[in-house]
């Protein structure tokens, strides 16, 4: 066999396409930047465009940021030319399997001392929705975590919790205090009239049950508010 055709090829001389890989393989997929990975993941681009410059272009579109590639639906990514049903699904298939891997990370924070452990903890469950979530931490009387818990999901707009369930919950785990958790889709950090209404509705069931609300966070892609720290508790 002609030795010619051992020899690899230097990454110069690979498709376009193809060089994301190449790097991957000699530098690690830390080396490879957001547009890179996408480019591996869709794998061709356009006549016009390679898959990097094709992924550029998307990220560029939403302002390079991955949560909002992840919050895109298969039919608004197909709306980028040269993004097919197949390379959509290809997409946001990975960033999912990227949210649930964050989402199983140990969460180290044992014990509740500020809003940040609060934070700490939830995020990982409630950032990246595109629905509302209520959950719950509930908590011993010196704040170690007793358990975090999902109690409903709803839309866009909103989602129910009923103090009922949240503290029979809290009663059969023997909490001291616990906090209330929410996400806003629309990253609005400000809590709505609903918000303030239910959380002086959970205070004074709280104290009726000598089960105190130490705080309520709103959670959103850009950070949280926390009832406790702006006083509104």
């Amino acid at each position: 066999m002609d030795s010619t055709y051992e020899k690899k090829l230097p990454i110069t001389a690979w498709a376009e396409d193809d060089r994301p890989r190449e790097k991957m393989m000699l530098k690690g997929r830390q080396s490879l930047s957001d547009a890179e990975l996408i480019a591996i993941l869709i794998g061709t681009g356009t006549p016009k465009l390679s898959a990097v410059d094709l992924s550029k272009q998307i990220l560029n579109a939403l302002h390079n940021d991955l949560n909002a590639l992840a919050k895109l639906s298969i039919k608004e990514l197909t709306k980028f030319n040269g993004i097919g049903e197949a390379k959509a699904i290809t997409i946001l298939a990975a960033l999912e399997l990227g949210r649930r891997k964050k989402e199983e990370a140990p969460v180290k924070v044992q014990r509740i001392t500020c809003s940040k452990d609060v934070y700490q903890i939830a995020s990982p469950f409630l950032v990246d929705l595109q629905h509302e979530e209520f959950w719950v931490i509930l908590l011993s009387r010196s704040n170690k975590v007793l358990g975090t818990y999902n109690i409903s999901k709803g839309g866009m707009a909103g989602t129910v919790a009923d103090p009922k369930i949240i503290y029979k919950l809290a009663l059969e785990h023997s909490a001291s205090s616990l906090v209330l958790l929410h996400n806003h889709p629309s990253g609005n950090l400000k809590p709505s009239q609903q918000d303030i209404q239910l959380t002086a509705k959970f205070k004074q069931a709280g104290n009726l049950l000598d089960i105190t609300v130490l705080d309520h966070l709103i959670i959103t892609e850009h950070g949280y508010y926390s009832f406790a720290d702006e006083g509104a508790l």
